[in-house]
């Protein structure tokens, strides 16, 4: 296998990032795929920045085994705490979910007042609000965890009355700063995007960082001359640190395909 046939390898602390994976094979159907879910420490938002920071490294360095040519940390929070970390200790290229998001909703804003919804860790990072700094220290970044949407998603809860009782407490009080644009900081969230929409209005506009992720792994190995090249559809492979079978079945809620086998793989 040369190195453009190489997979890319993506992680999150469980099944949020499928919605990146998702992305990524829709823009890039060639490429090849190793997806690994931290299924025995999810979730990631309620842990400090060590703890998770040695989850990352652990995962890279099991992606990095199995020849990876790029790795999308494809979990807010470990975006948040564990990229400087994971970009000078691994020697391939790393993408998180947060610059790529953050880009984009400052590119989209009108009246510079942008949210982010995210974990506890993501929030308390603040990784969102010095990214879109940097890009334009104009904007006003209003924050608010919501805990209860990761539980939500994963029960199936997409569309029900308490799912959009639940949003409501939490985004109330931001979307009275007159907000026109709000990011969805946890990859868990686009699975309730539209009961999210319906309950802030149709006036402001959600930042889906999946897409947005997508592209930038586009443009980056086309610029590093690491697109697949190959004329077949990409081969996929799933690995998880506990329960396979629920990951099957959960997983298949967020992945645009079905998943037919996992693996598991104990990372210490």
């Amino acid at each position: 296998m040369n190195n453009n046939n190489a997979p890319i390898g993506i992680f999150d602390s469980g099944f949020g990032g499928l919605t990146v994976m998702s992305a990524v094979t829709k823009l890039m159907p060639k490429e090849n795929i190793i997806y690994f879910g931290d299924t025995a420490h999810v979730p990631y938002g309620s842990k400090s920045k060590d703890v998770v920071t040695n989850f990352a490294l652990n995962i890279s360095k099991f992606l990095v085994r199995n020849k990876v040519k790029l790795i999308v940390v494809a979990c807010n929070t470990a975006s948040a705490f564990s990229l400087t970390a994971l970009k000078k200790n691994i020697d391939i290229p790393i993408i998180g979910v947060i610059k790529a998001g953050s880009k984009t909703a400052a590119l989209n804003t009108k009246n510079n007042k942008i949210a982010v919804i995210g974990t506890e860790g993501t929030i308390k990072s603040n990784a969102y609000a010095k990214e879109i700094k940097k890009i334009n220290k104009n904007i006003k970044v209003f924050s608010q965890a919501c805990p209860l949407f990761v539980p939500l998603v994963e029960e199936g809860w997409f569309k029900t009355k308490i799912t959009d009782d639940i949003i409501k407490f939490y985004l109330k009080n931001i979307v009275n700063k007159k907000i026109d644009t709000i990011i969805l900081g946890c990859t868990h969230y686009p699975l309730i995007k539209q009961s999210i929409q319906k309950n802030i209005g149709n006036n402001i506009k959600i930042v889906d960082s999946a897409n947005a992720v997508a592209c930038e792994v586009k443009e980056l190995l086309n610029k590093n001359n690491l697109s697949n090249n190959s004329k077949t559809v990409g081969k996929y492979s799933f690995y998880v640190s506990d329960s396979p079978d629920k990951f099957k079945k959960i997983g298949s809620k967020f992945f645009c395909k079905k998943i037919k086998t996992v693996k598991k793989m104990e990372i210490i």
